[in-house]
C-alpha cells in the first residue's frame, strides 16, 4: 500500500490549533483539527475512520468554512489506495 507523504501546511496547522483552543468548537471540528495537527511534521496519514468523517463534512453544507477546510486537508492526506 502506498503512503501519502503530504503534510499539513502551516496555515492549516494554525487554524487547527485555534480550533482546539476554541471552547465553542464542535466535536467534529476538534477531531479534524487534531488529525491535521498530528500530520503536521510526521509521517502519519489519515486513518479510514477520519477519512469517512472528512468526506461527510465536505459532502454536507451544514459545516462552517473552517471545518470544511480542515476536512479537505485531512482528506488530502489520506491513503490514495483506500
Amino acid at each position: 500500500m502506498r503512503r501519502n507523504v503530504k503534510q499539513t501546511s502551516a496555515r492549516v496547522a494554525t487554524l487547527a490549533a485555534e480550533t482546539l483552543q476554541d471552547p465553542r468548537a464542535s466535536l467534529v471540528s476538534r477531531r479534524l483539527a487534531a488529525s491535521a495537527l498530528a500530520q503536521r511534521s510526521t509521517g502519519k496519514q489519515t486513518g479510514a475512520a477520519m477519512e469517512d468523517v472528512a468526506a461527510k463534512v465536505l459532502a454536507s453544507g451544514h459545516y462552517a468554512e473552517e471545518t470544511r477546510e480542515l476536512a479537505a486537508s485531512v482528506l488530502a492526506q489520506a491513503n490514495k489506495d483506500r
